[in-house]
């Protein structure tokens, strides 16, 4: 794994996705992950924002908080992510399916993705043995316990004290089972920005 800071990981990422783009490469997969907390979504949003600003159209952001079947679904999450989205593109399909809805307790709204422009996937999970041998970018995001928990604090408050310890067990089981750190391409060498 290569360590950048962050507006350096930010623009080589951002310049290596669109030589992607220029090689021929249709659908350019880029994997953000770490742990809650630790800066995921901004980063997906400020990559988004910089390859509209040089490329020809807007990537498009899947969040694996809208994979994952509640509180206990990290594992299916990622499994969903693989079955029904990532498959399909790869056999150059077009990819339908349900977002989670957390007030309902269901999967409801449909979504679809037929590829044509870069696809950022950012969530725990979202880098895994297997997708890290399909996707073209994946970058691990690392930061100081005590800065995620204050993130998530500040962020769900409402969540914090009953499902931070059951979500950190996930996610602790999850990477010691897939190595998702191992697998980054890229990683932060400072922590995130809010």
């Amino acid at each position: 794994m290569e360590l950048l800071p962050y507006e350096d990981l930010l623009e080589r990422v951002a310049s290596q996705t669109l030589e992607l783009v220029d090689s021929g490469v249709v659908t350019p997969i880029i994997l953000i992950d770490g742990r809650a907390g630790s800066g995921k979504s901004t980063l997906a949003a400020k990559l988004q924002n910089e390859l509209f600003k040089q490329g020809e159209s807007m990537p498009r952001i899947i969040h694996m908080d809208d994979l994952y079947e509640g509180w206990q679904g990290l594992a299916l999450g990622a499994e969903y992510l693989q079955r029904i989205i990532l498959q399909p593109l790869l056999t150059k399909k077009s990819a339908s399916w349900q977002e989670y809805n957390w007030v309902l307790k269901q999967r409801d709204r449909w979504r679809e993705f037929s590829g044509g422009t870069p696809l950022i996937v950012e969530g725990c999970g979202s880098l895994n043995q297997y997708t890290s041998t399909i996707s073209n970018i994946s970058i691990w995001l690392e930061v100081d316990a005590e800065i995620r928990r204050a993130r998530w604090q500040e962020r769900d408050g409402n969540t914090f004290d009953e499902y931070f310890d059951i979500w950190a067990a996930q996610e602790l089981d999850f990477i010691a089972r897939e190595k998702s750190p191992s697998l980054a391409e890229y990683g932060l060498s400072s922590p995130a920005v809010d």
